[in-house]
């Protein structure tokens, strides 16, 4: 192996800061190994056109199987649910906060919002959650990283965005947000708030660089969301949400799924040890298809 790694970003300032993070601990980790950042362009980069499924992780992935890079840094919920079999998920450093939250126009903080606020988003699930918590909202579909939906806000395009808390608080923004939106109404995408490490399959020692970063708590956690997600077909064109937590060797997974205008859901919950959280994962979605999971999707677009 070498003594130089090159890891894949994305080049908006928040791929970027989360991967220097991630490289600032890998190299406490791995001394004597040099690490060199490759920014890259995502399809889903050049094309924010409304309506469309945006791809975040493509280009690095491509060029991590080309051996253009040796690692990839990526928001964990952007990975697709079925991963490319020469990839492999190497590690999941500790999950930030999983939350979504509001980031409203100066002049309308910590206020009741309106009827008929425009709210910015691009999310599925995003838009059916906003419209089964308040019905009288407007969702607008709006497209770009943190920074530039923040933008919206402030430039009046929309009069609030709902986002990830954990991308507002890696950017070092997080005296913007107006409130967090709690996950017994908002359900988070699956794998929000987490980083992941993919390396190539055939290349085992940067694999084991990789892993001495790896939150095992986290990583059972995404698994499992994961997991839920693959079940049921799911990705970010659909309106689900699955958040798990660990706590004393065993983990919660609490899962959901919506119907476009939020008007119909349902969610359930199950727990196992932490050694089958994939399995959990697995198993919820089949206990969740059997209530009427699938119907739900389907009439959302899936």
């Amino acid at each position: 192996m070498n003594d130089r790694l090159r890891v894949g970003t994305r080049r908006s300032l928040l791929a970027r800061t989360q991967t220097e993070t991630v490289v600032a601990r890998l190299a406490r980790r791995a001394r004597g190994t040099r690490f060199q950042v490759v920014p890259l362009d995502a399809s889903g980069d050049r094309n924010r056109s409304p309506g469309g499924s945006p791809d975040f992780t493509d280009r690095l992935d491509r060029a991590l199987v080309d051996g253009e890079v040796d690692l990839a840094v990526h928001s964990a919920k952007d990975l697709p649910i079925r991963l490319d079999p020469r990839l492999v998920l190497a590690a999941t450093p500790a999950r930030a906060d999983p939350r979504d939250c509001l980031i409203v126009r100066r002049g309308a903080r910590r206020a009741p919002l309106a009827r008929g606020t425009r709210i910015g988003s691009s999310s599925p699930r995003r838009r059916a959650q906003l419209l089964r918590w308040r019905p009288d909202l407007r969702v607008v579909e709006i497209r770009g990283n943190v920074d530039s939906r923040i933008r919206f806000v402030r430039d009046g395009r929309v009069d609030a965005v709902i986002v990830a808390v954990a991308g507002v608080t890696r950017l070092g923004r997080v005296a913007e947000i107006d409130r967090i939106l709690p996950t017994r109404a908002f359900v988070p995408a699956p794998a929000q708030g987490a980083l992941a490490i993919l390396t190539r399959a055939d290349d085992p020692a940067t694999t084991a660089i990789a892993r001495r970063i790896d939150h095992r708590s986290t990583h059972a956690c995404i698994d499992a969301e994961r997991a839920f997600a693959a079940g049921l077909g799911g990705d970010c064109r659909l309106p689900l949400g699955a958040l798990a937590t660990r706590r004393r060797g065993t983990v919660t997974l609490i899962g959901e799924v919506l119907t476009a205008d939020g008007r119909t859901s349902l969610r359930q919950r199950l727990e196992s040890p932490t050694r089958s959280a994939a399995q959990l994962g697995a198993r919820l979605s089949r206990t969740m298809t059997q209530a009427g999971a699938l119907g739900l999707l389907d009439r959302a677009g899936r």
